[in-house]
């Protein structure tokens, strides 16, 4: 099967997606995509509804963004390396399927090794459990809900960084 954004089989993307880090003219687009994301429609919505991607972010978080040949970004991830968490991971619902999740995944793990970090935890949107477990993370606990924000418990899980790749 192949994807007309990547010409590849879908969940293999091409070779011509590259990852960078974020900079300030990313903010807005990388909020549109959080805000805008599938995922989170319903009464999901309200945990991404004010949620901004800013400038101060960008600068202070390790961010790192997923583009194809254009420059089109395709998804992004926020890495707090100095409490080791995946913070945000998006993919654009248009680039859904087509290993843009998987790139990033192994680009934050890498990150993860150059700040010394042994594991990276994630405080899952529940619907996103089964691919942080797909990409090796392993549910460590539950995170109790946190009204009026997150009215529902959410999935803790955790990636192991091994110290060579």
């Amino acid at each position: 099967m192949s994807s007309p954004m990547t010409g590849n089989r879908v969940g293999h993307p091409a070779p011509d997606i590259r990852i960078r880090r974020a900079v300030d003219a990313d903010a807005r687009a990388l909020t549109r995509m959080v805000r805008g994301s599938g995922a989170y429609e319903g009464h999901y919505a309200s945990v991404v509804a004010g949620l901004t991607v800013g400038r101060d972010y960008i600068a202070a978080q390790r961010v790192h963004v997923a583009v194809d040949a254009d420059g089109a970004r395709l998804g992004f991830y926020g890495l707090l390396a100095d409490i080791a968490e995946l913070d945000l991971l998006f993919v654009a619902d248009r680039a859904q399927g087509l290993g843009i999740g998987r790139l990033l995944i192994g680009h934050m793990t890498a990150e993860a090794r150059r700040h010394g970090l042994d594991s990276v935890r994630v405080v899952s949107h529940p619907p996103a459990e089964g691919f942080y477990r797909a990409m090796g993370a392993e549910r460590t606990g539950t995170v109790a809900p946190n009204p009026p924000a997150v009215a529902w418990p959410r999935p803790e899980l955790r990636f192991r960084i091994p110290a060579t790749p």
